[in-house]
């Protein structure tokens, strides 16, 4: 049961000028923050996601079963060549640094870097865990929303561990 939402698509009835389904192609940026990533060594472009047991900022547990974390959220995703180009190992631990040039020092004390399957200089993590290191004044073009799926980083060896 439930209701029902209408979707004019669905029905193939396009709302516009000509009755027709409009698309265009959109101007891409010179570059990117995950191709300046790529060129640094040392910089990787962090998107930010939930875990399993999570809904929007709401944290219902420790574990993400999907990607086989437990008992702790402080982690970041990172490729294995990327651990290795960095002299790191799995398990190691970091402070993350945000690197947007804004004058205002951003860092995450504290987290364990996890050998994952993602593209090479991209990083992952946690929100909300994570969202100190995404910058007030930097957001989408025409959503205006936080640029929380790249954000520049770079890992700074935690001195507590």
């Amino acid at each position: 049961r439930g209701f029902l939402l209408r979707n004019s698509a669905a029905h193939r009835e396009w709302n516009t000028p000509t009755g027709k389904a409009n698309f265009f192609a959109g101007t891409l940026p010179a570059s990117t923050v995950h191709q300046q990533a790529r060129t640094a060594q040392t910089r990787f472009a962090l998107q930010t996601f939930r875990s399993h047991d999570q809904y929007n900022t709401t944290v219902y547990g420790l574990d993400d079963r999907y990607r086989g974390v437990y008992g702790g959220r402080n982690v970041i995703f990172i490729h294995p060549d990327d651990l290795a180009s960095l002299g790191a190992q799995s398990g190691d631990r970091v402070n993350v640094i945000g690197e947007y040039d804004d004058g205002v020092k951003r860092v995450a004390p504290d987290f364990r870097f996890v050998s994952y399957d993602i593209p090479r200089g991209s990083v992952a993590g946690y929100y909300p865990e994570l969202n100190v290191l995404v910058p007030l004044g930097s957001a989408g073009d025409q959503s205006d929303t936080p640029t929380s799926k790249s954000v520049m980083v770079s890992f700074q060896k935690d001195a507590a561990a």
